[in-house]
């Protein structure tokens, strides 16, 4: 979502002459874009500040001008927090309000003090941005945002707010438009996007048919999921829609029941085998990734062990896992039985690398087999060209038989560290 919201605020700022920058200490104008779902996450924020702060003399010191903006969920959360301990950042902006960017720039631009804007806006801001423009193959596409689950972990509802859900008909103009510009393949977005809903008897499933429909999208994706919103609509638009990709990002964080009723995930583990089971009955090829989440408070040596048993009986192609991270006014921030960090890392470390496991031994049983690729960029060699496997798997082939922009089918030939071999098929 940060990677859209941050593509979204460029486009924003075009008509006002801006373009990107690779280089900081050139830019006019720099936008930290933020998360602040983990602490770490967040502390890089100000270290990141500090080195920018130096820039930003060093640019002043020759007559010249840097605006700097910090944008997102650390600035929707810790705003005020933000000017206190960098005063010389020029505008804070919640991530419901890039597209009053403009604005902002223009105020700060006249020297009258920082600009802070982090008020949830009556207005949804998709409504007032202009036309999204494709710089690929694939493009992001955000349909749904906020979320109501208010898992006890979870910064989320309270820096994005209510789940907000765009209407059917802008979702289907802006693929249609990013299909007109050359992009094949669609990731549809949400903090919880199945729960996007839009008139009576539209749900994500019915969205997505419609997305299929539309000629030169060939790949459709959504993340990410939340198990109690994944019904049998949904089930079936994975039987039905050869354009769904057969991945998907379902999130547990814990295989425990004891811990999910903590974190208030209203799921428990039984209710993921049997939607993990009905899916690959929908689809015998999909492949699941998920989150996981270790050292959560309370969390016991079994209730560990429950996790690491999930991960084993499930399988997974992919994953993400932390160690839980106290976030200031979150339920579980106050929950007694803090787990020491220490015990945090070595569990963390474990199931990483039961994860890891699982990730190779996945690619390794692809190799033989043969899957439709979107060739999305140059390779770094003649005749090389990269692309995605329908799990998400970098690919590179050369000559593959076709160009930048095709799905073609190859043959999968070697493992690397992070990427595939293939041959044309």
């Amino acid at each position: 979502m940060n990677v859209y919201d941050s593509a979204r605020m460029a486009d924003v700022l075009a008509p006002l002459g801006f373009d990107q920058s690779d280089r900081p200490d050139e830019a006019d104008l720099v936008i930290l874009n933020t998360c602040h779902i983990r602490e770490k996450a967040a502390e890089k924020v100000f270290s990141e500040l500090g080195r920018l702060r130096r820039i930003k003399e060093a640019r002043a010191a020759i007559g010249k001008r840097m605006l700097l903006a910090v944008a997102g969920c650390v600035a929707q959360a810790e705003g005020e927090e933000v000017l206190r301990r960098a005063p010389f950042v020029d505008i804070v902006l919640g991530p419901q309000t890039y597209h009053r960017l403009p604005e902002m720039v223009a105020r700060a631009s006249r020297g009258t003090g920082a600009v802070l804007d982090t008020e949830f806006p009556a207005e949804p801001k998709f409504d007032f941005l202009p036309e999204a423009r494709a710089e690929g193959r694939s493009a992001f596409l955000a349909i749904q945002e906020g979320c109501d689950r208010f898992c006890s972990y979870c910064v989320v509802p309270y820096t994005r707010g209510a789940e907000y859900s765009r209407p059917a008909e802008a979702v289907l103009a802006e693929a249609r438009a990013l299909a007109a510009q050359g992009v094949r393949e669609i990731t549809l977005l949400g903090q919880n996007v199945n729960g996007w809903h839009g008139e009576p008897g539209e749900d994500l499933a019915t969205l997505l048919t419609a997305l299929a429909r539309i000629d030169g999208l060939e790949r459709l994706r959504y993340m990410t999921s939340h198990p109690r919103d994944l019904g049998e609509s949904l089930i079936a638009a994975h039987r039905d829609l050869p354009q769904l990709m057969p991945f998907l990002h379902l999130p547990i964080q814990s295989g425990s029941d004891r811990i999910l009723r903590a974190m208030n995930r209203g799921h428990d583990r039984d209710d993921y085998r049997r939607l993990a089971d009905q899916l690959r009955a929908a689809r015998p090829d999909l492949a699941l990734s998920s989150d996981f989440i270790v050292g959560f408070p309370g969390e016991t040596e079994a209730d560990f062990q429950d996790t690491l048993d999930l991960i084993a009986e499930i399988g997974f192609v992919q994953t993400y896992s932390f160690k839980y991270s106290p976030r200031p006014g979150t339920p579980a921030a106050a929950l007694p039985d803090q787990i020491p960090e220490k015990v945090k890392e070595a569990r963390l470390a474990e199931v990483q690398a039961l994860l890891h496991r699982q990730t190779e031994a996945f690619s390794q049983a692809c190799v033989g087999r043969e899957m439709a690729v979107l060739l999305d960029r140059p390779g770094r060699y003649e005749g090389q060209l990269l692309g995605r496997s329908p799990y998400m798997q970098p690919v590179h082939v050369r000559n593959p038989g076709g160009q930048i922009g095709d799905v073609v089918r190859l043959r999968i030939t070697a493992v690397h560290p992070n990427s595939l071999e293939a041959i044309p098929a």
